[in-house]
């Protein structure tokens, strides 16, 4: 006997194994080596510390339009996501977390407290990452980025260095 189909579109039945689908065979993946023209596009990244709006919606949606149109034309495309350390507020988020179990994050120095913001990030901060994916966001996703990454860090003061030296800043 063959399986009946629903008369009506079961989103959860269908996204979530096509998505999972899609980023195991490397889908949305760009190809540093390519040939193919150089496509790109960053995410404005959103705080660690909270969960999409429908601002974040409509954005996402426009540039995985791009994106995804981008692909179809045979351009290389990376869609790089990321998150942004919200420094002021995971600060708080993370002072109030250790204030419950009486200590101040001047107890720690700084080197602990980052620690603890970045342990924080990596328990928590994963939110938004999250509901992208779930959105269908078709980022390459082994590019992950977050604005703490010692790399990007070490990059960022680089640069800044550079134009100060220059006397453009």
């Amino acid at each position: 006997m063959a399986e009946e189909i629903s008369k009506v579109y079961q989103p959860g039945d269908v996204e979530s194994h096509w998505y999972e689908r899609w980023q195991q065979v490397g889908c949305f993946r760009a190809d540093e080596g390519s040939e193919r023209p150089a496509y790109s596009i960053v995410i404005p990244p959103p705080n660690v510390t909270g969960v999409l709006h429908l601002g974040h919606v409509l954005n996402n949606t426009i540039q995985d339009v791009l994106a995804r149109r981008a692909r179809m034309n045979g351009q290389e495309v990376l869609w790089l996501p990321g998150t942004d350390h919200a420094g002021i507020a995971t600060q708080a988020v993370v002072e109030r977390t250790l204030r419950k179990d009486g200590v101040h994050r001047r107890d720690l120095g700084r080197e602990k407290f980052l620690e603890k913001v970045r342990e924080w990030k990596d328990e928590h901060g994963g939110i938004i990452i999250k509901q992208l994916k779930r959105l269908g966001c078709s980022c390459d996703w082994s590019r992950e980025r977050y604005t703490q990454d010692d790399d990007y860090v070490q990059e960022v003061l680089r640069v800044f260095v550079d134009l100060y030296n220059k006397g453009l800043i």
